[in-house]
């Protein structure tokens, strides 16, 4: 085994020097003495990357390259691994080089669901080695169900998604514009805007050509769904779930209903239990590629029985795996705004005013401060502008929450 890791370390040094120019991104690890760091977010988001760029922020601390340690769970030479395997392999990474022992370390752990009883490992380590232990994985449900249980408050997470707008502008070495805003810049990047919507944010699409890029996110889809959902959960009608995942992305930003779902396959022929829909939702939610959001309200119960929003992780691959003739900018905006609201790590609801109107968010940051955002994309058009301020001011009324209007240029003076 000794050997075989030997060989897997000398490979992580060579993809670790040949990342180095790789977009910075806007994370970091939370600090905690004697806890595990956790990184979590759909597959492809750029979490390993994310891992050799705090390995190359150790480095300019003067930590050799010796004390970092990296296993991917990903590696088919790797599996299938337990919790005792991937002990030994640990292990023997210190058995490569007895001075370790003397030294802390940082043990870098990819994919960590992939191991079945992983928590058990990483307490030992935590107990019986100085080391500092750096995790990723794809799966909500998995690691916080772990976290919660196993590793008993021993850890801190992070959730990574794909590029924001503005790691998106420097991946592709643009600038962020610079204030005061004049008409020509925000024309110039109203047009980057749109180019991010349709190309999206996953990191090994950027420089694919359109036909590459559409193939790729089509590809990134079928393996959550197969990875993560049908291998995972033992998931058999493989057709109604890919069915499913086409009509969460066709319908973001927008409210979706399991029983009105479940009457309309039903009248296609489709054999399902409504529990079983809710499960499909559940996992798609577990493994990061849908989002949803629920009615801001006092009562649990109408809050559970109520529609909530769909959103999901990314617009291009939205784009990619719906074939819209044309697209919905506003709703595209409204799914970037939700994913930067998730970034800010605020709770996030829509509300429905006495009058039937609809507010898209009422966020709650971590200091319990409310408010509320409406989105449209373009202010200019009198008839939508009334339409959504009114929306907005009946709710501030009712609530007493603060609210404001974000179309384009608004996002784009944010930055």
């Amino acid at each position: 085994m000794e050997k075989f890791l030997s060989v897997l370390q000398e490979e992580f040094r060579k993809n670790l020097s040949a990342t180095a120019g790789s977009v910075v991104r806007s994370y970091q690890f939370p600090k905690g003495k004697d806890l595990a760091k956790v990184a979590i977010g759909i597959r492809r988001s750029g979490k390993t990357y994310f891992l050799f760029q705090t390995m190359r922020e150790l480095l300019s601390q003067d930590i050799i390259i010796d004390r970092l340690l990296y296993l991917n769970f990903e590696d088919d030479r790797l599996l299938p691994v337990d919790q005792k395997k991937m002990g030994e392999m640990v292990d023997a990474l210190y058995t490569l080089n007895p001075d370790l022992h003397n030294h802390r370390c940082f043990l870098f752990l990819d994919e960590v669901q992939n191991v079945e009883g992983w928590p058990l490992v990483i307490r030992r380590l935590l107990d019986t080695k100085d080391v500092e232990i750096y995790i990723t994985g794809s799966s909500a449900k998995l690691l916080s169900k772990e976290i919660a249980t196993s590793l008993r408050g021993r850890s801190l997470s992070i959730e990574i998604q794909p590029y924001s707008f503005e790691e998106y502008l420097k991946s592709r070495e643009l600038p962020l514009p610079t204030k005061p805003f004049g008409r020509k810049v925000l024309d110039q990047y109203r047009l980057h805007l749109l180019d991010f919507f349709q190309r999206g944010g996953f990191p090994g699409v950027q420089l694919l050509s359109e036909q590459e890029r559409l193939e790729t996110l089509q590809a990134y889809v079928e393996v959550v769904v197969f990875r993560d959902i049908v291998e995972r959960h033992k998931v058999s009608n493989i057709k109604l779930l890919k069915y499913f995942v086409n009509i969460l992305l066709k319908n973001i930003a927008s409210r979706f209903s399991i029983n009105k779902f479940h009457k309309d396959i039903n009248s296609q022929g489709y054999k399902v239990g409504k529990d079983t829909l809710y499960g499909y939702l559940e996992h798609l939610e577990d493994a990061f590629l849908i989002y949803t959001v629920p009615l801001f309200t006092e009562s649990l119960r109408v809050s559970e029985t109520t529609p909530k929003k769909i959103y999901a992780v990314d617009n291009g691959m939205i784009n990619a795996n719906t074939f819209n003739l044309s697209f919905n900018f506003g709703k595209l905006l409204e799914n970037q705004v939700y994913l930067d609201l998730r970034r800010q790590k605020k709770e996030i609801f829509y509300y429905h005013t006495s009058e039937g109107y609809e507010v898209d968010f009422v966020t709650k940051d971590q200091k319990g401060h409310y408010e509320m955002i409406q989105v449209v994309w373009d202010k200019s058009d009198p008839l939508t502008f009334e339409r959504e301020e009114r929306a907005l001011k009946s709710a501030e009324k009712e609530l007493g929450i603060k609210g404001k209007m974000i179309d384009w240029e608004q996002y784009l003076m944010g930055l």
